[in-house]
């Protein structure tokens, strides 16, 4: 195991390279950089340009360096802990994140567990009563909710939210409570605000989960183990839990490779439509401005969380599955 592990954790060192280079690479597709579009618009507006704050950033942050250096830079600096600028915020990009992180981590957790609590026990239920008129009425609602547009759904929330409960409306806590130091009163509030975000992201995940647990446990159920197991007598329960749906789990553990990257990602359109302060409509916004440095670290971020995530994935697959080896032969 621990031979495996270091091996994993080498080999994430020349996969983080190379995706490095592919993201420097995406980033400075576009023609021209942020500094130049900045230029651009305040120069349509008729606005006046600091001309040595310009010069001087290009020069502080190679951008008047060949391409290769600039990504040199750019990488060398990500290992000593520096991000780089964001020219739109006009800030650090550590100082960018702040809060945005804090309420991104909250509102995708809380998402994954209100998933997860539904998910389970109605997946489990269709599976064990196959063809039921509750198997029948929870697929219907499955259904209905993969169909039905987050962006819709988050606009009907937010309107009953605002009629029964006179929470205001987008954002994740009241106006007053904005840009203010963390206080119980503003914990309060985001609450107050949290659960429409995560019943509308949760929705289509959740039905889309119900769907692959009950196709997974069914197929369990009808493997000749079961049936010999239930021909012994052992209580139906127990029957359940000891294998057929630790195997149907599978798909679940596997996820934890997409689901680290997600918590911090956020749902974008979502966000957007709900105005929500989380980092998803910051990297979208970091991407249309070409703010490079933000764009490239947060991208980059999410890319060791996706290789972390991946290697969590195949070690708890391990554990879980008696049918899973983490190497070939008898080492």
């Amino acid at each position: 195991m621990l031979r495996y592990v270091l091996q994993r954790l080498l080999m994430m060192i020349p996969t983080l390279l190379v995706i490095s280079a592919l993201v420097f690479v995406i980033i400075q597709l576009p023609p021209g950089d942020y500094l130049e579009s900045h230029i651009a618009e305040l120069e349509s507006q008729g606005e006046s340009v600091d001309h040595e704050k310009i010069a001087f950033l290009r020069h502080h942050y190679g951008l008047d360096k060949p391409v290769y250096q600039q990504y040199f830079y750019w990488l060398i600096g990500m290992l000593q802990g520096d991000f780089g600028y964001s020219f739109e915020y006009d800030l650090p990009v550590t100082e960018v994140v702040g809060d945005r992180l804090i309420l991104t981590v909250l509102v995708s957790v809380f998402t994954i567990i209100f998933t997860w609590l539904i998910a389970f026990p109605i997946g489990i239920y269709s599976a064990t009563h196959q063809y039921s008129w509750g198997d029948y009425g929870l697929t219907l609602l499955g259904f209905i909710g993969l169909a039905t547009p987050n962006f819709l759904l988050a606009l009907v929330m937010l309107y009953l939210a605002n009629i029964w409960f006179g929470t205001s409306i987008g954002g994740l806590m009241d106006p007053q409570y904005i840009d203010q130091p963390w206080s119980w009163d503003k914990f309060v509030s985001v609450l107050e605000h949290l659960w429409i975000p995560v019943v509308v992201i949760g929705t289509s995940g959740t039905a889309g989960m119900i769907r692959r647990l009950r196709a997974n446990l069914l197929d369990e159920l009808q493997k000749q183990y079961v049936v010999t197991g239930r021909a012994k007598g052992l209580p139906p329960f127990k029957l359940l839990t000891k294998y057929p749906l630790r195997m149907a789990l599978n798909f679940f553990i596997a996820d934890i490779g997409s689901i680290l990257p997600t918590v911090i990602s956020g749902a974008e359109v979502t966000a957007v439509v709900l105005s929500l302060p989380t980092t998803g409509p910051m990297l979208l916004g970091a991407l249309q401005s070409q703010d490079m440095y933000l764009a490239g670290s947060f991208l980059m971020f999410l890319a060791t969380l996706t290789v972390i995530g991946v290697l969590i994935s195949d070690l708890a697959l391990a554990a879980l599955d008696p049918r899973i080896r983490l190497q070939s032969g008898n080492s």
